[in-house]
């Protein structure tokens, strides 16, 4: 394989990875909307559509190991299909979240919520983000933007301490609302290690950078 054809080769990669980027995105979105409203079908569609994302990143790992064996590459070209290996593992991990939350819903079935959603879903919403700059940070090689994705997290990490705080208040009062706090404890633990993922994501593209692995999720 020329240099020009492991270039274009890594470039359709990167394409593949925005594919699964934005995959991922709509999992999340699907899975918290559907908690939100008690949307048994789209909760289904979430499950059912992580069978597709797990596929993607199986291909996306079989072209990553293609590169390798036929081309070598060195230095930043090895960094980048290395890179790419461990930011598709941590977007399947991120879709299988997705899922959690979305199982969270259907075990809560047509039962109304026990309070309003509203720190879970702003939850999501800064996550999803994350994840969108994280891979457009990594796709565009842009550190800073991922730099910033990063500061992100606190944001997440602070409204799940919320979460917990404001269910733990509300089951100690009503033990009739602990089966489905607990649940919903579930899915603020879901988002929020999706935030935690998005970080990797983040970390991933310093070290594509910089070929230094930086641990920067505390």
């Amino acid at each position: 394989m020329s240099r020009n054809a492991f270039h274009y080769e890594l470039d359709q990669l990167m394409r593949e990875v925005r594919r699964m980027g934005l995959m991922v995105e709509e999992s999340i979105a699907k899975a918290v909307a559907a908690l939100e409203d008690l949307n048994m079908d789209l909760a289904r569609e979430v499950v059912d559509n992580d069978a597709t994302i797990n596929e993607m990143n199986m291909q996306i790992e079989q072209s990553c190991m293609h590169l390798m064996a036929l081309q070598q590459p060195m230095a930043s070209d090895l960094r980048q299909v290395m890179a790419t290996l461990k930011i598709v593992t941590d977007l399947e991990r991120i879709a299988d979240h997705s899922v959690e939350i979305a199982r969270v819903t259907l075990r809560i079935q047509e039962n109304d919520l026990i309070k309003p959603l509203v720190d879970i879903p702003e939850m999501a919403r800064i996550a999803q983000q994350m994840v969108a700059d994280a891979v457009s940070a990594f796709v565009s090689r842009d550190k800073e933007r991922a730099l910033k994705m990063i500061a992100m997290d606190h944001e997440v990490d602070a409204l799940y301490k919320k979460v917990i705080c404001d269910l733990t208040d509300l089951m100690s009062k009503d033990p009739t609302k602990v089966m489905q706090g607990v649940q919903l404890l579930f899915a603020g633990r879901a988002v929020e290690r999706i935030g935690d993922h998005a970080t990797n994501l983040g970390e991933w593209l310093i070290y594509l950078a910089t070929g230094q692995r930086a641990e920067l999720n505390q």
